[in-house]
């Protein structure tokens, strides 16, 4: 039977892994975060690690925020290019911030052996192809940016890649040794479930609708009442920030994605890699674990919930026609399609730290296709900044920068 779903892929093929129940008293503790995808998650693993009586909310259920939507695919490649970004923040932040989305990536395999997640981490090769001839300068000029920083890279023409990979219409591209995939929506839960067994209290159906912020701490009220008074708080609810932050800081973008039907054919070739492309919006593949194809992209201004949706049938038409372009004879039939909205910041660099209207909290935002790496860089941060140290990427990744 071919079903078609407008849930997100991770959804329907995890289920509720763990629930937890809504807040109906007032507590005390010492971090509160807000957001119970990904990003919460991780930042809560760490903050029990660091021996912090600790809380996490989240308005909905767990991970069904932008982390059932994601197609965690793990690059350490930022979306403004390593030279691009070395132009606009110097080339020691530019490379420093690559190298540490590079590390990231072996840090979260790290946490997923240690809280024994089955959520198929696996490392894994990334593509990154010129969609048009007239990209080709740009790329190479990325690709000695990258060799010049010490990268692991290649550069393979277009005949090497349909060689080793089957794929078609390229014109060269950048092969880099570091990357990987999980399923994120499972990663958060089993990450959870495992601090959760340490003391760490979550509550989801939770929704936060007013902090008073203070320099000894915050007391966080739910529409139900009740209160979490907390010595410091953590924002990890990515989008849903800008409801919070006034500053015009992040464009929200919606972004599509197909997975196809299970398939007794192995995609041997693509198994182990990531790829995408120049083009804008870009295009981006992977397999999943259980043999299937996920492409997405067709990326555009984030209108509202609605307006996103509607767009669903027509971006699935765009995204299978790509795929054909690119993969052809893939015999792929759409089993779900979804949407899912995410920020984009000036630099592709997400804001981590202080905020001076928010005393008493930190912010741990990983906007752009870097999201889950950005979310692991952010656990070393908060981690700093708690013990009263500086980090090196404070300055780059700070607000109104």
């Amino acid at each position: 039977m071919k079903l078609k779903s407008p849930e997100p892929f991770w959804l329907v093929k995890d289920g509720i892994k763990h629930s937890y129940p809504s807040l109906r008293e007032n507590i005390e503790t010492e971090i509160l975060i807000i957001g119970g995808g990904i990003t919460g998650s991780l930042l809560a693993h760490q903050m029990i690690k660091d021996g912090y009586k600790t809380v996490l909310v989240d308005r909905r259920e767990i991970g069904n925020g932008s982390t059932s939507a994601t197609t965690s695919m793990l690059q350490y490649e930022i979306d403004v290019p390593l030279f691009e970004l070395s132009e606009m923040i110097g080339k020691e932040g530019a490379e420093k911030s690559y190298w540490a989305c590079y590390d990231s990536i072996d840090d979260l395999q790290k946490v997923a052996k240690e809280v024994k997640s089955d959520c198929g981490f696996k490392k894994k090769e990334s593509l990154y192809f010129a969609a048009f001839k007239k990209d080709v300068p740009d790329l190479k000029k990325e690709f000695e940016a990258r060799r010049s920083a010490k990268f692991p890279v290649k550069w393979l023409s277009a005949d090497e890649i349909k060689k080793k990979f089957k794929i078609d219409n390229t014109f060269g591209g950048i092969l880099s040794e570091q990357g990987g995939s999980i399923d994120a929506f499972c990663l958060a839960h089993d990450i959870l479930h495992f601090n959760h067994k340490k003391g760490l209290q979550i509550f989801d159906k939770t929704d936060i609708i007013k902090f008073d912020y203070k320099k000894n701490g915050v007391t966080a009220t739910t529409d139900y009442g009740n209160t979490i008074k907390a010595k410091k708080i953590i924002f990890c609810n990515g989008f849903e920030s800008t409801e919070i932050i006034k500053d015009k800081f992040v464009n929200l973008l919606s972004t599509y994605a197909i997975v196809g039907e299970q398939h007794e054919k192995s995609h041997k070739e693509l198994n182990d890699l990531l790829v995408w492309n120049t083009a804008e919006p870009y295009i981006y593949m992977r397999t999943t674990d259980d043999n299937r194809i996920l492409i997405g992209g067709e990326d555009e201004e984030f209108v509202d919930a609605q307006k996103r949706d509607s767009l669903l049938l027509d971006k699935e038409k765009k995204l299978v026609k790509k795929l054909d372009k690119y993969l052809p004879k893939n015999n792929f039939r759409t089993d779900f399609v979804w949407a899912g909205t995410f920020g984009e910041t000036k630099d592709g660099l997400p804001y981590i730290g202080e905020h001076p209207n928010f005393p008493s909290a930190y912010f741990v935002l990983g906007f752009g296709g870097n999201g889950i790496t950005f979310s692991v860089i952010g656990m070393e941060m908060a981690s700093a900044f708690l013990k009263g140290k500086k980090h090196e990427l404070t300055e780059y990744f700070r607000f109104r920068r």
